[in-house]
Formats: structure tokens, C-alpha cells, sequence
């Protein structure tokens, strides 16, 4: 099929600074991995049960936006229609979402619509499922794809009955002509076959003010199938002839091995060794055999010397990476000599590492049939993936399948494809389908991580409360959201990329939660140098009416200036806008008595995407993201030294728990005249700095370091 680019599609639908932002994050180097796993690495792979394969059809050519509605989707003869996408399910309900565009555009029941999605062979090529862009990207292409497609079976009723297509309506999956009363369903006008029909320059689409399936509070499709544990994640695939992998990791990053002695493990019953080049391995029986054929080996690494998160910070600051393009963006002059009134901030802000920590760690699956490669794995990115497998096995892209069944998290931590070119290799050497699963050890340690970083912010404000200069500096953590929404006239805002010395990359919202945490904490301390309220602070720096829109709609249901903030109660405040969406937090936060433990007794969150698609699915995703925001602003923190990670466990890693769920509250402002942008990302960003505001309000102690408050309580002589 003749195709145009989709990434170009994608562009011209997405701001280019957001693309170039978010490729910072995750365009990962793969030579780093292998470095930090060191000289060599060991695998075990044992024997496993079987299943039935699966069909499919193939040969779709890459890296091209089809126009025809058939590879889009297709309208089978009992009325189901199939609609294919590059996208993966993550967790986050787009397949439900993307469903009930279709079914808008299509006249048709959500419950008609069949998602095939992340499949390399089946579904148009795509970028990836990241950056919030599924919504605003995939939802528009899938609604033209079924608006065309409606009209073309209108007029293909309108040509069997030589009736006026103008006078055709169209519902419940059928055609119908009001004159005569005569329907067909879209499965009897097109017997099966496919709609070979072109996408025009310009498909009228169903404005969101009309909107009667989008819109509306949709249950989450296939739900049951994960309440009941019916549903297949990567990890529970079985091929016939399945063995299972184990890979046996250095004992630090950049570690390089000295010496290895298989013996031992060569003994153990039906265990033999996989060599490919650096890569070795062993296949055994079960599991467990893989298991302890990885404990019998005897390797010995050396590891250079590195440093721990305790130096983190002045590492960050003196280790620059010339190499990598940093991000600048200047205003007016920030020199400028300020009015004697004026009153001046310099403040740094810090934040640690932090692990993705998703509840299925990386799987994969992989299978070859002669010299064609199928591999099943949780990826945001299947094509990349296919496109990692292809480069580093030496195969054709075309020799590669990669399908990704509906995964159990990311947060943008599985952009790439180390696990399912670890089972692919195993599996091209043992001659067997193999199944690999890292462990939660290896999810903590091997996975890359979301950035430390270090922000420093320099503003001053006028005794009229006008904030007049603003210079912004971030090293490492990332240049996302790191311009002010404010109305600053004299700004400098700059982003530092540094050597890590640890993997990172990607993480829900990028970059965002940090520039967020620095921006939103400075604008409180402004706030009260103005000795302003800092609600109030904020509106009069913005003339944004989104902005102050969601800062206004969280402030009324919150309650905002009603009570004022003691010692054992403090009240908080954050917004801000990122990718199309604007957010605002107000935050309640307890300390029973002097030195105990601080708790988030209430959240607020007003939230605007444009036009709401679902309104259960962006509560959902808005209450996740608050859950999680509370973890990396309160306690989570990766330690590290000497190229280990100290803490790799959920025991020593903690993430929040049933008893740290405060109170959340959702106000969803519907813009149904804006276009609708992702919500997957946005809503965690202002948790962080508005329980830094409300610990300030309560305690007069500055927080600025995330997390914030790692022992619970607040650091005495802050």
C-alpha cells in the first residue's frame, strides 16, 4: 500500500518543541545498557508447556500513514468492525477511548468495536505511545478513518436504492432511509469486504458539542477479563516447546568480567550452555532449574570506581555533556537594574532519581519459525522495538513481528527493548521459543530511571506584586514544561544536559514534575516575599484564561482562604500548564503534634485537556497520577554507590500505600470548543510543589528537595 509517513502526520498535530522534548527523555542509547551490564552477560532458559499458535496477517510496509480506510479498519459481516492502531494499552484506557471515537464517527455501540492495537504486522506503523500525544493524535486519525467510512455506506445504500445519500441517516450499525424504512446494516452493504476508499484532504468529523458515545462515562473495555485475571499479560504467554530464560546480571554498572566458570551449572540435568558472542547462556527443564543454573555459575567482574546519591548533586553540577544539545529560551533582559522596591529570590531546588517501579516488570516472549522473529513483550514502542530486534540480531525489519498485549504499567519506562532482544537471543540459539521475565531485582537495577536534577531560580518581584525577572537553570532532569506560564517580561531559561551516572530516560511527564516542583515552589516563595496570598499571586501573573480557569476551579472546591494554615494544618497551592493540558492542585497536609509524621489529608485537582472523551477513563488516569505523584514527592528515592542500587527491593523502595492515600477530589474542566490533548502525563506535576507550599504554610520550613520529606517528618533546622 501506498502510505505517508504517520510521524509526519503526527507532527503536524503535535507542537514540534513537545516532540523534541520528550526524544531528550527517551531516545535512549542502547550501548549504554550494554556497557552498564559489562563484558558479558549469562542466560538460562529452560523447557515449558504449549499452547496453540496464533494467525495473522502481515506485510505492511513501515514508517508510512496509510490513507486507506482499510488499513485503518474494516467492517466484517456480523457487524463487528476491527480497527487497527499502532498504539499499546498501558494501563491508561485508551482502547477504550480510541473505541468510542470510532464508534461516535461510525453511528455505532462501543460494544461493536474490535481494537487491534501494537501489532507490527497488523497496525499501521506509529511513533509510540508516549508523550500524551495517543489522544490528540490517534483519536483524530480514527475518527476520520470511521466518518469516511460512514459515508461511504451511506452512499452505498443510497446507490442500491437510487435513493439521495443526503437524506440517509445512519445509527445503530445500519443505514436507514426515513421515505421508504428501508436498513441494511453496514455488514450487509459490505458482505465482508474491504472499503478501499481514500481519507480526503478534509473529513467532516462530529464536533465534540454533539457528541453522544465520546463524551460519556464508557466502562473500560475487556475490564472483566483483568478484574478476573483472565487476561494474558506477556509474562503468561506459552508457545509450544516454551523454555524459560534467566539472564545473569554484572555485579555493577560498567562492570566487565574477569572470568566465568559454567561447570557447575553444565552438570545440573538438562541444563546445556547458549553462547552468542558475548551473550551466554544455558536451557533447562523449568524455571527453577534456570534458576539454579544462574546460582552455579561463577563470574568474576570488575567494576570502576563510581559515585553514590550522597555526591549526587555537585556530580551533577561538574559533569556537563558538551555533546548533547541543551535547551535556552531568553526575554527582555534579566540585567536589568530593578526598582529599589523590588525584592529578589535565589533558591535550588534538588530531586533524586527515581524507579518507574511498574507492577509487571519487563517480560518477553520470543519465538522464530526459520528466519522469521515474533516476539511478545510490554513496550510503549513496539515498531522501536522491532527496529531494536531487527538491528541488533541483523535481520530485516521485515523478518520481525512484535505484538504487545495490553501491559501492566510503564510511566514511561518501557521504551525499549533490552528484555525481548535478551529472549529473542536466547531463543535463536536453544532453537526453542523462550520466555523471559526479569525479576523485580533486575526492574530496579537494569531499568532506566527518571533523571536526578538539580534546578537553581533566580526571580525578583515589584511591591505591586508583578514578578519582573525569572532565570531558570536545569541540569540533567530535562528541558519538559521548563518554560513559565506566567507573564514574566525579562526571563532566561536554560537546561543543562549532564553525564549520568546512572541510566535514565523517560518518565511520566518527563522532565515536567521537576520544572513544575521548582517553578510552582519559587512562586510561592515570591508570594510571600510580596506578602500576597499565593492564589491570588498567581492570577494577577497570569492572563492565561485556561490557567486561571483551573486554578480558579480547585480553589472554589477546595475551599481555598476559607480556613488558614496552623502548625498541625497547612494548605498548599501549584498549577500550571504542559502538552495542551492545564492543571491546578490544592493541597491539605496534617502534623498532629510538633515532630510526628506529616500526612496529605486532602487533594483537589482541577484539571482542562479540551474536550473530555471519557469521563470515567480521566478521573481514573487523574487519581493514578495523583497516587503515584505522592510516592516521588514524599519518599521514593533510588540509593546508589559504586555502580549498585542500594535498595532494589518494594521492602527498601517505597512507593505509596493504602494508608498514604489522601483524599482525592477530581474537578474535570470540559472544554468541548478545545481539541482534546492527552491526560495520561500532566496530572501528576503539581502534587509535589503544592505539599511543599502547604508544609511551608503549616511549619515555615522551606522544603526543596524531592523527595521532601523521606523519614516523614519534617528535617529539624530547615
Amino acid at each position: 500500500m501506498n502510505r505517508e509517513t504517520i510521524a509526519a502526520a503526527d507532527l503536524e498535530r503535535t507542537q514540534h518543541e513537545n516532540i523534541e522534548r520528550a526524544r531528550y527523555a527517551f531516545e535512549l542509547d542502547r550501548r549504554q545498557f550494554f556497557k552498564l551490564l559489562g563484558g558479558g552477560v549469562l542466560v538460562c532458559a529452560c523447557a515449558g508447556s504449549v499452547v496453540a499458535q496464533e494467525s495473522g496477517r502481515g506485510g505492511r510496509a513501515e514508517h508510512e500513514l496509510p490513507r486507506e480506510i482499510s488499513a485503518w479498519l474494516h467492517v466484517g459481516e456480523s457487524g463487528v468492525v476491527t480497527v487497527y492502531s499502532g498504539k499499546a494499552e498501558m494501563g491508561q484506557n485508551i482502547r477504550t477511548s480510541l473505541a468510542q471515537q470510532v464508534a461516535e464517527e461510525l453511528r455505532v455501540a462501543v460494544s461493536a468495536i474490535s481494537m487491534v492495537m501494537g501489532d507490527t504486522d497488523l497496525t499501521p506503523w506509529d511513533m509510540g505511545t508516549f508523550g500524551s500525544r495517543t489522544t490528540p493524535t490517534m483519536g483524530p486519525r480514527l475518527r476520520e478513518v470511521a466518518s469516511t467510512a460512514r459515508d461511504v455506506l451511506v452512499t452505498m445504500a443510497a446507490e442500491r436504492w437510487h435513493a439521495d445519500a443526503a437524506t440517509l441517516v445512519t445509527s445503530d450499525g445500519k443505514v436507514t432511509d426515513p421515505k421508504t424504512k428501508h436498513s441494511l446494516t453496514y455488514g450487509e452493504l459490505t458482505r465482508g469486504q474491504q472499503i478501499t476508499k481514500l481519507l480526503p484532504e478534509d473529513p467532516s468529523l462530529t464536533p465534540p458539542a454533539e457528541w453522544r458515545v465520546a463524551g460519556t462515562p464508557v466502562a473500560k473495555v475487556d475490564g472483566k477479563a483483568f478484574v478476573t485475571g483472565e487476561h494474558r499479560y506477556a509474562a503468561d504467554m506459552i508457545r509450544p516447546g516454551m523454555i524459560y530464560g534467566k539472564v545473569l546480571r554484572p555485579t555493577a554498572f560498567n562492570a566487565t568480567l574477569v572470568s566465568l566458570d559454567t561447570s557447575a551449572a553444565e552438570k545440573i540435568p538438562g541444563v546445556k550452555l547458549v553462547r552468542d558472542g558475548n551473550f551466554i547462556g544455558a536451557a533447562g527443564p523449568d524455571q527453577h532449574t534456570a534458576e539454579q543454573a544462574i546460582k552455579a555459575m561463577r563470574a568474576q567482574w570488575k567494576a570502576p570506581a563510581q559515585p553514590s546519591n550522597k555526591e549526587l548533586f555537585d556530580y551533577l553540577r561538574k559533569n556537563l555533556d558538551t555533546s548533547e544539545e541543551g535547551f535556552r529560551h531568553d526575554a527582555g533582559s534579566v540585567s536589568q537594574k530593578l526598582p529599589p522596591s523590588a525584592k529578589t529570590l535565589a533558591a535550588t531546588y534538588t530531586l533524586q532519581y527515581i524507579a518507574h517501579a511498574p507492577l509487571e516488570p519487563r517480560a518477553a516472549v520470543a519465538e522464530w519459525e526459520g528466519e522469521k522473529l515474533t516476539v511478545w513483550t510490554g513496550s510503549q514502542r513496539p515498531f522501536a522495538v522491532a527496529d531494536q530486534l531487527a538491528e541488533e540480531l541483523r535481520l530485516s525489519r521485515q523478518q520481525v513481528r512484535v505484538i504487545i498485549p495490553d501491559t501492566g504499567s510503564a510511566y514511561g519506562g518501557k521504551h525499549t527493548g533490552e528484555c525481548a532482544v535478551e529472549a529473542a537471543r536466547l531463543a535463536k540459539s536453544a532453537g526453542k521459543p523462550v520466555r523471559l521475565v526479569w525479576t523485580r531485582e533486575e526492574e530496579f537495577t537494569w531499568a532506566y530511571f527518571r533523571p536526578a536534577g538539580v534546578i537553581d531560580v533566580k526571580a525578583s518581584v515589584g511591591a505591586d506584586g508583578k514578578v519582573l525577572t525569572w532565570e531558570h537553570d536545569n541540569y540533567n532532569s530535562g528541558p519538559a514544561a521548563i518554560n513559565t506560564p506566567y507573564d514574566v517580561p525579562n526571563q532566561r531559561i536554560e537546561f543543562h544536559p549532564v553525564n549520568s551516572p546512572l541510566r535514565q530516560g523517560s518518565y511520566r511527564g518527563l522532565a515536567a514534575p521537576a520544572n513544575f516542583f521548582a517553578r510552582e515552589s519559587a512562586m510561592d516563595e515570591l508570594a510571600h516575599l510580596a506578602a500576597m496570598d499565593p492564589l491570588a499571586f498567581r492570577l494577577k501573573n497570569t492572563n492565561d484564561p485556561r490557567l486561571q480557569a483551573v486554578l480558579q476551579a480547585a480553589a472554589e472546591k477546595f475551599g481555598w482562604g476559607r480556613q488558614k494554615s496552623t502548625p498541625q494544618r497547612g494548605f498548599g497551592i501549584a498549577g500550571g500548564t504542559e502538552k495542551g493540558s492545564f492543571v491546578a492542585n490544592c493541597v491539605e497536609i496534617e502534623i498532629p503534634r510538633p515532630g510526628a509524621p506529616v500526612r496529605i489529608a486532602r487533594v483537589v485537582e482541577a484539571f482542562d485537556c479540551g474536550a473530555v472523551v471519557n469521563p470515567n477513563g480521566l478521573r481514573n488516569q487523574i487519581e493514578g497520577a495523583i497516587t503515584q505523584a505522592i510516592g516521588g514527592a514524599m519518599f521514593e528515592a533510588i540509593r546508589f554507590e559504586n555502580g549498585k542500587i542500594l535498595n532494589p527491593h518494594f521492602s527498601d523502595y517505597r512507593v505509596p500505600r493504602f494508608r498514604d492515600l489522601p483524599q482525592i477530589e477530581v474537578v474535570l474542566v470540559n472544554r468541548k470548543d478545545v481539541p482534546s490533548a492527552g491526560a495520561g502525563e500532566t496530572p501528576n506535576m503539581g502534587l509535589a510543589p503544592a505539599v511543599a507550599n502547604a508544609v511551608f504554610a503549616a511549619t515555615g520550613a522551606r522544603l526543596r528537595s524531592l523527595p521532601l520529606l523521606p523519614q516523614g517528618t519534617v528535617p529539624k533546622g530547615v
